[in-house]
């Protein structure tokens, strides 16, 4: 075989690896997202059962149901433009820390220095949605088409 034939040929398999390798990580990640909606709704719907079952209904409840929807939300942004993001994260670590100091004020009843340390964590994750926000809108993702509103991309829309 000449050179000629072994390059093409190799390059062949190399298209065809390609091939294989993207269908193979694209059908992870469908799975994945399939596996973390499923378990997400089937969390948020066995605490809707469990406060209906209680019969009273808590700020926590509702809090975990945020969160719940943030996650939702953020595997549908992932389906919709196969773009994760970062603000959701934020807003969920937001959620999760003001339901954590709700809850820990209200069963203890006396708020001490931790309760500074969950607020003052919360006052920086929401500066860090800021810092995202404006270096989103000011430094626009280089995948955003031009032209394209700020509207269109999942990371500078209003939540």
């Amino acid at each position: 075989m000449n050179t000629q034939t072994l390059e093409k040929l190799r390059e062949k398999l190399h298209d065809n690896a390609n091939i294989l390798g993207n269908l193979l990580v694209e059908t992870f990640h469908y799975i994945g997202l399939f596996a973390i909606g499923a378990v997400t709704a089937w969390a948020g719907a066995l605490t809707c059962w469990e406060m209906l079952h209680q019969g009273t209904i808590t700020v926590d409840d509702i809090l975990l149901l945020f969160i719940y929807l943030e996650l939702g939300a953020m595997v549908g942004i992932y389906f919709k433009t196969n773009h994760m993001p970062v603000r959701f994260l934020i807003y969920v670590g937001i959620t999760a820390l003001t339901r954590y100091l709700i809850s820990d004020v209200s069963h203890h009843h006396r708020p001490d220095m931790g309760a500074v340390y969950i607020s003052a964590a919360i006052l920086l994750l929401a500066l860090a949605v800021l810092v995202v926000r404006y270096a989103s809108s000011r430094f626009p993702s280089s995948n955003t088409p031009q032209g394209a509103n700020a509207t269109d991309d999942p990371e500078r829309a209003e939540p």
